[in-house]
């Protein structure tokens, strides 16, 4: 079991200092704090007098779509990368398990993605300049957009172990987190029991409203939780079959 920790932690240290040895990284975070910038000023706060608490919901409303963005664009490179420049050889060589690999390969996007989201702390705080929220509605806000994008980049991870190249790895975590925002809308067109199986499956709607207006949503930390076991299951699962081929 220790063994199995450091090898995880082996990989997670090696991917991680990659996002910050590279311009990728840097490039990745400037935009999107950027745009997480823009839409928090230009809809916000800037639409005149409004309550708080409804900045403050609005921020995390954008703060979700940003962190999905996100997670794709630093899961991309995890495993397709390694495929597309050859060194994949070296990690299927690697006395290393697939689950190993897989999990510090998660990890490390997953520690990246928590500092890029860590950084937008600043804009909450611009709310107390003019106005006062909670700090409960602030961590509750910020434990879901760490929940959904656990989910998010587990979904990613997915994704880049699939592809054989960076771009179709974007496209197929893509699809992977579009499919499973919009069941809420297919959910409306379906009948019970699939309308209900549907409604659960959604990313954003049933399970992340309830954080972002500053309520702690137990189903929704189980729901995140358990997209994130399942991809990174069915990662290891798809690696070893490759593995074996």
């Amino acid at each position: 079991q220790g063994d199995g920790m450091k090898g995880m932690m082996l990989v997670d240290r090696r991917d991680l200092s990659a996002y910050f040895n590279s311009m990728w990284g840097y490039l990745g975070v400037a935009s999107i704090l950027v745009i997480d910038g823009l839409l928090f000023n230009a809809y916000s706060l800037g639409t005149g007098a409004r309550y708080s608490t409804k900045v403050l919901e609005e921020f995390f409303y954008f703060s979700f779509g940003t962190t999905m963005v996100a997670a794709i664009l630093l899961t991309m490179r995890l495993l397709a990368e390694e495929r597309q420049t050859g060194t994949a050889l070296l990690l299927d060589a690697s006395p290393l398990s697939d689950t190993q690999i897989i999990v510090g390969k998660y990890l490390s996007a997953l520690a990246f993605l928590f500092l890029l989201t860590l950084s937008t702390l600043y804009m909450p705080a611009l709310i107390f300049v003019n106005g006062k929220v909670a700090l409960g509605q602030i961590a509750a806000g910020y434990l879901g957009l760490f929940l959904a994008g656990s989910a998010a980049v587990a979904i990613g991870t997915f994704g880049s172990s699939v592809a054989k190249n960076q771009l179709f790895a974007a496209v197929i975590s893509s699809f992977g987190v579009v499919f499973l925002l919009i069941t809420w809308m297919l959910a409306r067109k379906t009948e019970a029991p699939f309308s209900d199986v549907l409604s659960y499956m959604s990313l954003f709607d049933k399970h992340f409203q309830p954080f972002m207006r500053g309520r702690v949503n137990i189903d929704g930390i189980v729901y995140y939780l358990s997209v994130t076991f399942a991809f990174l299951m069915l990662s290891v699962r798809w690696m070893s079959s490759r593995r074996w081929k």
